[in-house]
């Protein structure tokens, strides 16, 4: 399954799950949820998405490397100020938390299954080959460094 690592761009992946989560809430309409303050959670996981999001990148940028997720062995430092000191993957973990947001939307149980697919789609495929392109160029410093942050949050 070495083909699909560094292919697809996450956004892609998240939004490919997004649409996945609507089509099957409308295939089995019911098991819908009945979620107290549905919306407020949304839009609490959508806000909060919003900032992991720009907070990562905009960490990159500020750090001078490239934000793109395509080719890791571009990077030309690692990034562990900000956000960074929290999570290894705040951009992730931020498209994570807008897929909740859609879900909680949803209001389907069959919808939040998309959740841990996303999780072990981006593991396997995204985190783990960059963290071993890192690892290719950084060596021990960020190997420490990713000892003391977690991959998520």
């Amino acid at each position: 399954m070495k083909v699909l690592e560094l292919k697809i761009p996450p956004i892609i992946i998240m939004a490919l799950i997004g649409v996945i989560m609507w089509f099957v809430a409308t295939l089995v309409p019911q098991l819908v949820l009945v979620i107290p303050g549905q919306v407020i959670l949304a839009a609490i996981a959508g806000f909060t998405s919003i900032a992991l999001i720009l907070a990562g990148a905009i960490a990159f940028r500020l750090a001078g490397t490239t934000v793109n997720p395509m080719q890791p062995s571009n990077t030309s430092s690692i990034v562990t100020r900000g956000i960074y000191k929290i999570s290894r993957n705040p951009m992730y973990a931020g498209f994570l938390l807008l897929l909740l947001s859609w879900a909680l939307l949803l209001s389907n149980i069959v919808s939040f299954a998309g959740l841990p697919v996303f999780v072990w789609y981006m593991n396997r495929f995204q985190i783990i080959p960059e963290e071993q392109a890192l690892i290719a160029k950084f060596g021990s410093e960020y190997i420490a460094y990713a000892k003391n942050v977690r991959r998520w949050l």
